[in-house]
């Protein structure tokens, strides 16, 4: 069952946190209660299954880059962890995801991988691809930016 409080906390993760030191403050200030109470009611959400994650939004155009570029690979399953920590570990990929494969769809690691110049972009796929030691993925560069936006909850 969800309190008040809880609800309240969830309509505020609805919405655009804001960027700052201390987005989680700003709530607090909000909803007149400290921040380590929000911040014990978001993990409380979190282990109870009702808070999946909060993630960061990136608008890739309008942060600078020209070239992005979503790079599926094909990575053996011994191997995932290790190559999702350091695909993870590069500044210049924003989102390394494994996903489950199907008969027609071979690649269980996709990562958005950005840069100035689709030039740039190949240049360093190919020198992760090397390095990682996976000569088996697909590019699939942006054309457009689409509008992101989650799911919200209307009678909470």
């Amino acid at each position: 069952m969800l309190s008040l409080l809880d609800k309240e906390i969830i309509r505020y993760l609805q919405e655009d946190i804001p960027i700052e030191m201390q987005p989680f403050k700003s709530i607090a200030k909000k909803l007149n209660v400290d921040e380590s109470e929000i911040i014990e009611r978001v993990k409380f959400l979190k282990d109870k299954g009702m808070l999946k994650r909060i993630g960061a939004v990136l608008y890739h155009r309008k942060s600078g880059f020209k070239a992005n570029a979503m790079v599926v690979w094909c990575v053996p399953e011994s191997c995932v962890e290790y190559v999702g920590d350091y695909l993870s570990s590069k500044k210049e990929i924003s989102h390394c995801y494994e996903r489950v494969v199907c008969s027609q769809w071979k690649y269980n690691l996709f990562t958005m991988i950005h840069g100035n110049t689709k030039e740039q972009c190949q240049k360093l796929i190919e020198e992760i691809a090397k390095k990682i030691n996976i000569n088996e993925y697909k590019v699939l560069y942006s054309t457009k930016e689409l509008k992101k936006s989650s799911m919200k909850y209307k009678d909470l």
